[in-house]
This record gives structure tokens, C-alpha cells and sequence, in this order.
């Protein structure tokens, strides 16, 4: 009978894939598992992840006093916000969903860590119905990623998002800021630039594609910020208390309507409170909203303020804006471009 010479080695090489196949059955199932019971083993290895919240630095420097250049903005943004990170009553996990998390993960704790093919899929498994478990694990996995990505002054070689710009003569942040769609005030944040007048030609600097959207859920008091269609982090908000709800629909950001802490009148009372009085209820930051579509088509006075109460937040107090920390309306005000930046609210 004739032998083939090399049926031994063939023998070897197949049981070397059945294997590899067994044990991604088993990790698959593992992470399964994980998920189902609440036990998130990826996240204890993850490195601390980076303090971000730019109150401190931002009250003192001169850079969070400097107002905002407004760009100009002709052209109705059309970027759907209805399509980003759908919510789900889905009880059982997403068995795609858990895949794609279990790839990222493997992705986030590689050597070399290869952060941004990770972000790209964790933000796809977001996109897809999933559990609350699923989906707060994806989010918390996302906002460490931004740490690194884009609160940062790294730039990632196959970074979409992000890229590096060498300063020329004459070049100032206001401008750069409205050429990548972004405020000059978050350039000035992840570069460490204590203040515009600061910027030196021939220097390179870090420089974000925007612009950011927000999208705010009233059913759990939270508002979720993205980088055109990527997931950036989230955010506890507190909202319109009954019989002034806060309108559901589509906003953006108003040109000219950016304020650090101006003084406001009451309605009510006719009250007039500015930024030094003690119970100044706006906070550090005013960001007024134009709405454009649904319940919110037409109306105005709504905006996305500080409080200096905490008790405030994730609860339905307001006249209707839409109530941040005070360390957070300072990122959000840095985030979001006038004229360019869409809020989309839903239940």
C-alpha cells in the first residue's frame, strides 16, 4: 500500500487548529458568562485611566476665560443622532455583540495595546441591541479608550479621528479650531496650551476632526457625547421638572451662545443673578440651543448650563435646560462647536 510521507505532520497541523478552535469556543463562552452574572474580568487589568475632568486645571488658567471664535455656519448639519448607541430593554446578551467585545479586549491588551482598532470595534458592538450590562461595559471600555485617543496629546498612527498639524505664521487656535470643526478651547486642553497668544509657529500640536454631537436620554438622566459617530464618554444630567420638560427632538448649538457664567434673569421673579452672587444657579458654563427638529423645531432659551447644586443632577428640576457639574459643562463647552454641534434628546 502506498504511504504519504507527510501524514504525520498533517496530523499535527489539524490537531493544532481543532485546537485553537476549542479554546476560542471556550473564551467565547467565558466572556458569555462573564456577561450574564455581571463579572467583567477584562476591566481589572486595564490601566488607571487618565483624570480628564478639566475643572481644576480649567479654573486656573486663562485659557477657560478666553471666548469662543464662532464660526459661521451655513450648511444644516445632517448627521442622524436617532442611529447612535440605540437603547434596549433586551434582557439575554448579544452573542455578536460579546464577540466583537471579547476581540476589542484582546485588541486593548495586546502588546503593543492596539487602541484604535479596539475603539472601532467596541463602538460597533454599541451600535447593536444589547443588555444594560453589556451596554455600560462597552461605554465604560470606550470612555478609558478616550483617555488615550483623544484627552491626550498622542496621536495614533491609523487614527481617523485625530492627526498632528504644524503651526504656521499666522496661525491662530481660534482658526485651526474652525478648520477641524472643533473649539479652540479642547486643542488648547489636550496640548497642554495655557493660553491662544501661547501657540508658537513651526511648533506641532495634536488637532481633533469634529465636530462633537451629544445625545441626551430623559429616562435615565444621562447624555452621551460623541466624536462625529464615535462613542466619547457619558455624562449624569439633570433636566425639565413636570409641566416644563425638557422638549425631545433636535438641537444644536447656537451661534454666539457659548458664555462662561452670565448673569441671568428669573422669569419667575425677575430676579437677576450673576456669576458672583452665592446661589448663582447656572454653574460655570452656558451653552444656549436652537431647536430644529421635533418637539424642539422653533424653540429657544433652552441651553446646557453648570450647577452649582449636585443634588440637581438625575433629577427633573429645571425650567427645562439641561444640568451638568460644573466640571463637566467645562468639557462640554469645550466640546461642542456652535453652529456645527447637534444635541439630539429622546425619552
Amino acid at each position: 500500500m502506498a504511504r504519504y510521507p507527510f501524514s504525520s505532520s498533517r496530523r499535527r497541523r489539524n490537531w493544532r487548529r481543532n485546537r485553537t478552535y476549542i479554546i476560542s469556543g471556550l473564551l467565547i463562552i467565558a466572556v458569555v458568562v462573564a456577561f450574564f452574572y455581571g463579572w467583567y474580568p477584562f476591566g481589572e487589568s486595564e490601566t488607571k485611566a487618565i483624570e480628564t475632568s478639566p475643572e481644576p486645571a480649567a479654573e486656573r488658567n486663562e485659557a477657560t476665560r478666553f471666548p469662543p471664535t464662532l464660526a459661521v455656519q451655513t450648511e444644516e448639519p445632517r448627521l442622524d443622532l436617532t442611529k447612535l448607541a440605540p437603547e434596549t430593554t433586551a434582557v439575554e446578551s448579544n452573542l455578536e455583540a460579546t464577540e466583537l467585545i471579547a476581540e476589542a479586549m484582546a485588541l486593548v491588551n495586546a502588546e503593543p495595546s492596539r487602541v484604535i482598532d479596539a475603539r472601532e470595534k467596541l463602538n460597533a458592538a454599541l451600535q447593536m441591541p444589547m443588555n444594560q450590562q453589556q451596554r455600560a461595559f462597552v461605554k465604560e471600555q470606550l470612555s478609558r479608550l478616550a483617555d488615550r485617543w483623544l484627552f491626550s496629546r498622542t496621536v495614533f498612527p491609523t487614527d481617523m479621528l485625530c492627526d498632528s498639524y504644524r503651526v504656521r505664521q499666522g496661525d491662530k487656535l481660534s482658526t485651526i479650531g474652525e478648520q477641524f470643526r472643533v473649539p479652540h478651547e479642547i486643542l488648547m486642553q489636550i496640548n497642554h496650551i495655557t493660553r491662544p497668544e501661547a501657540l508658537r509657529a513651526a511648533s506641532t500640536i495634536k488637532v481633533v476632526k469634529g465636530p462633537f454631537h451629544a445625545k441626551v436620554y430623559r429616562s435615565t438622566f444621562t447624555m452621551d457625547m460623541y466624536l462625529q459617530n464615535t462613542f466619547v464618554r457619558s455624562f449624569p444630567v439633570g433636566l425639565g421638572r413636570p409641566g416644563m420638560e425638557t422638549p425631545t427632538g433636535r438641537w444644536v448649538v447656537k451661534l454666539g451662545g457659548k458664555l462662561i457664567s452670565p448673569s441671568w434673569t428669573d422669569p419667575d421673579t425677575q430676579r437677576t443673578y450673576r456669576a458672583e452672587d452665592p446661589d448663582y444657579p447656572l454653574g460655570s458654563r452656558w451653552i444656549a440651543l436652537e431647536g430644529r427638529k421635533g418637539e424642539a423645531e422653533g424653540r429657544t432659551g433652552f441651553a446646557i448650563h453648570g450647577t452649582k447644586d449636585p443634588n440637581q443632577i438625575g433629577t427633573a428640576g429645571s425650567r427645562g435646560c439641561i444640568r451638568l457639574h460644573n466640571g463637566n459643562a467645562i468639557l462640554v463647552y469645550n466640546l461642542l462647536m456652535p453652529g456645527l454641534s447637534q444635541v439630539e434628546i429622546v425619552e
